[in-house]
């Protein structure tokens, strides 16, 4: 019986090409963290962190609900009336049963370069790996900063509501011994979803912010864009953020759109046509709003949110009670696109469908959308939230690499909220340049090693850098 008792340098390289390419060129690359939740506030505050039980639970949703399919108790998860060392003693526990899932992995990353402990956690040595990193927290002096100058990050993009003021952004853009350049996603969802009790109080609050006065859906647009342009000045960003959990494209007028909004804002009853109207001409003007701004709109697909609603009542939301959805059409999507392309106003565009079973026809419709005046105008996103690991990943070169060239891709991002999740940037490059390395060793490939340098180094870092226009140096 063949047993590693520790952590492979070699993981996921299966082929010695593969190792080569990694080693060689993948390895030491710069991160660009193009979207993720981590907070400003935490950045500006810098802490330190007390433990590796808040390194590892204190957001993320991921481990959250890998500890109750084990049938773990809230209090050890989320709750109050814990401490980060009982939860992380709750967790070490089920760890080692955790095989075949990502997370096993993440965290032997992270304890592997964080800490430089290449031994598996186990209950029997948790409260061993737990005093030992605890240690080296205080040692090392480990802040949020600290951790993403370590897995040398040099941007990162949080995400916020058009209404935030912005104040832990302006605070960072001051700051002198910040090493990281952070920017934020703009993410007008609030605004998109008027079937919401809460919609005409967001409007209010929209308006107070803007100073535009919100009597109609065109001048709720001009307050949004104003506050795109607010965003862009205050951190340079370029990106945008929709989340379309459930699209259906519907036709409509202006005089429909505007029926619609007068009776969102007065909380009277919508059917369902007249949502799916409202979410079409929304989703169009935001596009159109992006393309003038010189912003990249990207696009979430098919997220089924709060779908435990017990859970989300005594818990919250993005606590790990979200699933998969297949609702949102490829045929909607394209509508979208195909609009905005016909009125010579479709900007740069990333999908990310989480519904990686069909990631197929989503690459299709990405590259029916491309034309000669931008490369790789749209694409797909990294496999993200319930597909970034081994399998989603190579999944999606494999499948797609037949119908979108994947050397044109923008590469990895963690959308997470924890500040140690950057090695998930090295199991993406890690799976890519084994995925190379086999086709070469097939003989599928046989171009130069200079060649396969550059793909690995545009995927790595160069396509994002270029396609959001950063300009950030190596």
């Amino acid at each position: 019986m063949k047993l590693n008792a520790k952590f492979s340098e070699e993981l996921f390289l299966t082929n010695e090409t593969g190792r080569e390419l990694y080693h060689k060129y993948a390895e030491h690359m710069p991160i660009i963290d193009y979207h993720c939740h981590i907070s400003p506030k935490a950045m500006v505050e810098n802490k330190e962190f007390e433990d590796l039980g808040e390194m590892w639970l204190e957001g993320d949703h991921y481990k959250w609900r890998a500890m109750r399919t084990f049938g773990i108790d809230e209090k050890y998860i989320t709750g109050t009336e814990t401490d980060f060392h009982e939860k992380y003693l709750a967790f070490a526990k089920v760890l080692p049963k955790m095989v075949g899932n990502p997370i096993f992995i993440w965290c032997a990353l992270e304890l592997k370069r964080y800490f430089d402990i290449d031994e598996p956690l186990t209950e029997e040595n948790a409260e061993e790996i737990y005093q030992k990193t605890k240690a080296l927290i205080h040692e090392k002096h480990m802040t949020r900063r600290w951790c993403m100058e370590h897995s040398n990050v040099k941007l990162v993009s949080t995400t916020e509501d058009p209404v935030d003021d912005l104040r832990y952004h302006k605070a960072l853009a001051v700051d002198p011994s910040l090493k990281v350049r952070v920017i934020t996603a703009f993410r007008p969802d609030k605004a998109m979803f008027l079937e919401l009790p809460t919609f005409d109080a967001y409007l209010n609050e929209l308006s107070d912010v803007s100073g535009v006065g919100i009597t109609d859906f065109h001048s709720m647009l001009e307050a949004l864009e104003k506050r795109l342009q607010y965003f862009k000045e205050t951190t340079g960003t370029t990106v945008s953020d929709d989340g379309i959990p459930h699209f259906t494209w519907a036709d409509y007028t202006e005089e429909e759109i505007e029926t619609i909004f007068k009776k969102a804002r007065a909380n009277e009853p919508l059917t369902a046509d007249e949502v799916d109207q409202y979410q079409s001409a929304f989703l169009y003007e935001m596009g159109r709003i992006y393309h003038r701004n010189a912003y990249v709109m990207q696009l979430h697909i098919g997220t089924y949110l709060d779908a435990n609603t017990k859970g989300v009542r005594e818990v919250g939301q993005s606590t790990g009670f979200d699933c998969t959805d297949d609702q949102c059409s490829v045929t909607s999507v394209g509508e979208l696109l195909n609009r905005l392309t016909l009125a010579g106003e479709l900007p740069k565009t990333i999908l990310y469908p989480l519904d990686g079973t069909k990631i197929e026809t989503w690459a299709v419709l990405a590259a029916g959308f491309c034309d000669n005046d931008t490369r790789s105008k749209v694409q797909l996103g990294a496999p993200w939230w319930f597909n970034d690991q081994q399998f989603g990943i190579e999944r999606q070169f494999e499948a797609c690499a037949n119908l979108y060239p994947v050397s044109l891709s923008v590469g990895m991002l963690t959308d997470s909220r924890s500040f140690i999740s950057y090695p998930r940037h090295e199991l993406y490059r890690r799976v890519f340049c084994n995925y190379l390395g086999t086709l070469c060793e097939r003989g599928e490939y046989f171009g130069s090693e200079k060649n396969l340098q550059e793909i690995i180094e545009d995927v790595c870092f160069n396509n994002v850098n270029n396609f959001f226009e950063f300009h950030v140096t190596r």
